[in-house]
């Protein structure tokens, strides 16, 4: 049995007008389990014309209302973690047990910590004979990819509503079920209709019109380099603020020195969790050219832990690729690294043992990989780990700066030499050690890893617009 879904506009549920619609496909059966309608432009005009109508008397919200508001809004995330950690498992195949520790759970987070951000946040301040006043940008179009499902609107949701803004917001179409609950949830905590709109349907149609209206004043977009390139030229026509958060190819750098078992504990973890489907991940491992056997000697032994199954088994590390189509993608990476010389170390082209008819595939390891190769320079996006050997130091942050992303990455070593060494990265967020991740610190890109920054401070100020009043 199929869930269907309407979008929703203005506080209530809409039906689509094109009669099409888009099947959900659970990647680990290939069975349907829901479907959205096709969203069209005629969608996206009446969801802007409902955020446009709410954005006078929500931007004129004192910022404490709109704070109570979307702290029930996390309480009510909290209290059906079971519901949301199974719709994203059903829907992109995410183990349940990290679509309950980390897919439902970072959303709440994340909102827990903005709305620290704002209870001391300067609004309006006096410098010198100026008084600056921060204002909502207007309508914020909000774009967001498969992979993270909720946490990824959450980001970008948070911050928009706190600063005063409406919303029109497009999930993957892929896996839209939980903006479904979200929308469900913020009704229920009291967010007047129209500030929250959900126009379900492909980024070629909804994407493209969001990103051309020009009743929308902002795009906030998670997803593929690609299609954020694209988001800009389309956003381009009417000069609306981007903030584009897409692809990585993050290099995980150990220096002579560097605590081994943490390296490489640390580093397959930031490979294969989820599946490797994450932006953040860190696909490249670079390594001292002498230390390269020993490494790979603990990297395979610590690989065989992430176990492939059943993404409803508790005791399954790796589930299913998000769909068919990324499975494919993913096993032709792999096929290219061999046919291109890098040394196979585990894992392999092909699905695992047992696993024929779901969109799995093996978890790969190569050495001996060409900095230059495609699996060292393009974005997977699957559990595919590629070690780099290095002569020096020079040419391991060279290696490390050396794709066109800059998201993250990370450094192990002593420590005033490793924090040295992550200076010298283009990348956004660089963990040096153990430190981890800190909702607090602002999460973004260099270069084609896009532009803008979540989460802290500077992500509440993406979503606001500064004005000077001369007194």
């Amino acid at each position: 049995m199929t869930t269907t879904i309407t979008h929703w506009i203005g506080g209530a549920a809409v039906a689509g007008t094109s009669g099409r619609t888009i099947k959900v496909v659970n990647p680990a059966t290939g069975e349907a389990v829901a479907e959205t309608p096709a969203g069209t432009a005629a969608e996206v005009d009446l969801a802007v014309a409902a955020a446009r109508a709410a954005f006078p008397a929500w931007a004129a919200t004192a910022p404490a209302e709109r704070a109570a508001v979307v702290r029930r809004i996390a309480d009510g995330l909290k209290g059906r973690t079971e519901e949301i950690a199974a719709a994203i498992t059903s829907e992109m195949g995410a183990p349940i047990t990290l679509s309950r520790t980390a897919q439902a759970a970072f959303p709440v987070l994340v909102t827990e910590s903005m709305l620290g951000v704002v209870d001391h946040f300067p609004w309006t301040e006096q410098v010198g004979g100026s008084l600056i006043v921060r204002e909502p940008i207007g309508v914020v179009g909000a774009i967001t990819p498969w992979n993270f499902p909720l946490q990824q609107v959450v980001s970008k949701l948070t911050p928009a509503l706190l600063a005063g803004n409406t919303i029109v917001f497009k999930p993957s179409e892929k896996a839209p079920l939980t903006a479904a609950i979200l929308a469900e949830i913020a009704a229920g905590a009291g967010l007047p209709g129209g500030v929250l709109n959900v126009v379900y349907g492909d980024g070629p149609t909804v994407g493209e019109a969001m990103s051309a209206h020009p009743g929308i004043d902002m795009i906030s977009f998670t997803g593929s380099t690609r299609a954020g390139r694209r988001i800009g030229e389309v956003a381009a026509a009417t000069v609306k603020r981007v903030a584009l958060e897409l692809g990585g190819k993050g290099a995980n750098l150990i220096l002579d020195g560097a605590d081994l078992d943490q390296a490489v504990t640390k580093g397959l973890a930031l490979s294969f969790t989820n599946g490797g489907q994450v932006c953040g991940a860190w696909p490249r491992m670079l390594v001292p050219r002498h230390l390269q056997d020993e490494i790979v000697e603990r990297v395979v032994k610590a690989a065989a832990a992430y176990t492939v199954g059943d993404p409803l088994d508790e005791a399954t590390v790796i589930g299913p690729m998000a769909s068919e189509e990324h499975r494919r993608k993913v096993d032709g990476y792999i096929r290219r690294g061999i046919a291109d010389g890098a040394r196979l170390v585990y894992g392999g082209p092909g699905k695992p043992e047992g696993f024929e008819d779901g969109a799995y595939v093996r978890p790969t390891v190569f050495a001996d990989v060409d900095p230059a190769g495609a699996i060292a320079q393009e974005e997977i996006f699957g559990p595919v780990l590629t070690i780099i050997p290095y002569a020096d130091e020079d040419e391991a942050v060279a290696i490390a700066n050396g794709t066109m992303y800059g998201l993250t990455s990370g450094v192990f070593g002593e420590r005033e030499h490793a924090l040295a060494v992550a200076r010298r990265l283009r990348a956004g967020q660089v963990d040096v050690n153990d430190g981890h991740w800190n909702p607090l610190a602002p999460f973004g890109g260099y270069k084609q890893s896009g532009n803008g920054r979540e989460f802290g401070r500077p992500g509440l100020e993406e979503f606001l617009e500064t004005k000077a009043i001369q007194i």
